[in-house]
């Protein structure tokens, strides 16, 4: 049983490959078409994902689209209608588009796979479009290493969907409650977002990581919550919610709050892009946080209530919110918690295709540990030949390490000198997060490298806080943390023992002051509130990487080093060679490794490239 999975259109385009139940590829758009957050067909992708299984477009059994455009269509009707007059202009630009392209989705999509593959023949396909939510849930439930469990799916919106309760059992997905548009979740969430300057769809991480530079014990942050629950938000015991309208545009507008009601009611301006963060809009983004997380719990435990599961899976975009996500587990209402590493809607690709398999074909699931995702390392991987031909390209100095063991001490010693270390190995994740394989790594030591990978290599903001890649072993040695975190999508904090006291005057103290502030023993990757993003690299799972953690541990004590994405400010994660050693030249980055390949980047020719590059990187 051989299917493609496919999401596109919206954001995140991505496509996968399951034969028989078993993920065989999966990868974005963006990552080959350098365009972040792609939203096109992912041609790319499908052409990488049917390679790697050795398949033609013939040969599959169905190609499953992550949505029911349709019902996302009447979504939009109804939603016009129901708000109009207001709404016009933003009517007259979407219709068209729906009209003219997606209201034929069928169609457009024979038409992009004939372009694939000139031999394709349409009658031999079967297209499916499950629901979004179901996509979602299909997703962090079937690769799960779970028989059966109940299944929380959370984003902005589906068709009418924007967040369900759902239960796992076998094959079986069963869809409990559902909250419907236009109140939601992630939609609230995104106009905090929006209000404090950044771009919805892919700035929501850049308020989780500011929120913490807020004062929980501020006054004005109380004052914030009460504001939230009694004037923009109804907030059930089972965690559903009703937002009020009058505040928000989204619906059927082209900016997602109404900028004069919400200063009025914040008593502070709409926040530019690029404008200097003042503490209230830390303490705004703390306040939305508080708020999130309580309602995550809540859903949590309705769906506790529900079910009676000991086991819990979590997907949709509300779950890439590594904060709320510690919170829960902490909370301690299920026993054992998974997390799709690609739970946005780029992970609905191959939720649609797991979900064709066992409920449209109704084949049986056999659940694998600790899971089916292969440590989300489903992307391209490229040979030696490969790299020596983009050392070739570019001219590129280089050395070539017959033992990988030998590399994996020279880079930990590199690190220990304070060096920035790009790292290239494997197959490329899939999701968001980097996870070794298209990693830049440095000292979680060093209390300079958080503003050297913001400033001189990631080109962004400069209190955006870096994860920590602990040896699974290790992790309570650093962390108030017994679990695993393989994908990175959990905080949790420091132990009491690694800390650093602060002064009686911190929290009156500005953003910049605050940031570089030590604060641990490991001061790269502790945030503000003594928390940091946890990655479990396990030797399993990824031996190269966990060996150069251990060879770095060897030499210093410490089993962790800095991990943050292989990319700069407005451009997707590596994936090709090409990609990594343009970034090693466009930064000041120190080394990159490749396979067994080391670039000392004081040995390459000189990079001849206009001086505004950085302008190719968009400010998001």
């Amino acid at each position: 049983m051989k299917i493609l999975g496919v999401s596109a259109f919206y954001h995140d385009s991505a496509a996968a490959v399951v034969v028989d139940g078993k993920i065989m590829a999966a990868a974005q758009e963006e990552r080959f078409t350098r365009k972040k957050q792609d939203p096109s067909f992912p041609k790319n992708a499908v052409e990488y994902c049917l390679l790697n299984a050795g398949l033609s477009i013939n040969e599959l059994d169905a190609v499953v689209f992550y949505d029911k455009p349709l019902l996302k269509f009447e979504r939009l009707l109804e939603t016009y209608y129901g708000f109009a007059p207001k709404g016009i202009s933003s009517f007259i630009k979407a219709i068209p588009v729906w009209l003219n392209e997606k209201m034929f989705l069928k169609r457009l999509i024979r038409s992009a796979l004939k372009e694939i593959d000139e031999d394709f023949d349409p009658k031999l396909l079967n297209l499916l479009f499950p629901e979004h939510h179901l996509s979602h849930a299909a997703s962090a439930f079937y690769p799960s290493p779970y028989k059966e469990a109940a299944i929380l799916t959370v984003d902005g919106v589906g068709e009418w969907a924007t967040a369900s309760l759902c239960h796992g059992n076998d094959n079986k997905i069963e869809i409990l409650k559902e909250l419907k548009f236009p109140h939601s979740l992630g939609l609230l969430y995104s106009a905090f977002t929006y209000f404090l300057g950044f771009k919805v769809n892919s700035g929501e991480y850049k308020l989780m990581g500011l929120a913490p530079y807020g004062d929980i014990k501020s006054d004005q942050v109380q004052n914030f919550v009460s504001t939230i629950k009694k004037e923009l938000i109804d907030v059930g015991a089972d965690g559903s919610l009703w937002l009020n309208q009058e505040y928000f545009e989204y619906a059927y507008g082209l900016r997602m709050v109404n900028n004069k009601k919400w200063e009025g009611l914040f008593g502070m301006k709409k926040r530019d892009g690029e404008s200097e963060l003042l503490q209230e809009h830390c303490n705004l983004g703390l306040a939305i946080q508080i708020v999130t997380e309580e309602i995550v719990i809540a859903m949590a435990r309705e769906l506790k209530k529900l079910t009676g599961s000991k086991n819990l899976c979590l997907a949709g975009g509300v779950a890439l919110n590594c904060v709320a996500n510690g919170k829960l587990i902490n909370a301690g209402i299920f026993e054992n918690v998974y997390i799709q590493p690609a739970a946005g809607d780029a992970g609905g690709a191959l939720g649609a295709a797991l979900a064709a398999h066992h409920i449209f074909y109704e084949k049986n699931r056999i659940p694998e540990s600790p899971d089916a995702m292969s440590g989300a390392y489903l992307g391209p991987e490229y040979s030696d030949m490969d790299i020596e031909l983009t050392a070739k390209k570019f001219k590129a100095n280089y050395k070539k390490y017959d033992d990988f063991s030998e590399l994996a001490k020279i880079t930990a010693s590199h690190l220990s000198e304070g060096n920035a270390i790009g790292w290239f190995q494997g197959r490329m994740e899939f999701g968001p997060r980097a996870l070794g394989n298209r990693s830049i790594l440095g000292d979680a030591r060093n209390k300079e490298m958080q503003k050297k990978l913001n400033l001189k290599i990631k080109y962004r903001e400069s209190f955006r806080p870096f994860a920590p890649s602990v040896l699974a072993e290790d992790c309570s040695e650093y962390f108030d943390y017994e679990g695993d975190s393989p994908y990175m999508l959990i905080v949790q904090p420091v132990i009491e023992s690694r800390r650093e006291t602060v002064p009686e005057n911190y929290h009156s103290l500005d953003l910049k002051e605050k940031l570089y502030y030590n604060r641990s023993d490991i001061p790269s990757i502790t945030h503000i509130d003594y928390s940091a993003r946890i990655q479990t690299v396990h030797k399993e799972t990824n031996g190269r990487y966990w060996e150069v953690i251990n060879a770095f541990k060897e030499l210093t004590g410490y089993g962790l080093v800095v991990n943050t994405s292989f990319n700069v400010r407005g451009e997707p994660i590596v994936c090709t060679p090409e990609d990594a050693y343009k970034c090693l030249m466009r930064t000041e980055m120190d080394f990159l490794v490749m396979g067994n390949y080391l670039f000392s980047k004081s040995d390459q020719p000189a990079w001849k490239e206009t001086d505004n590059w950085k302008n190719e990187f968009t400010l998001d």
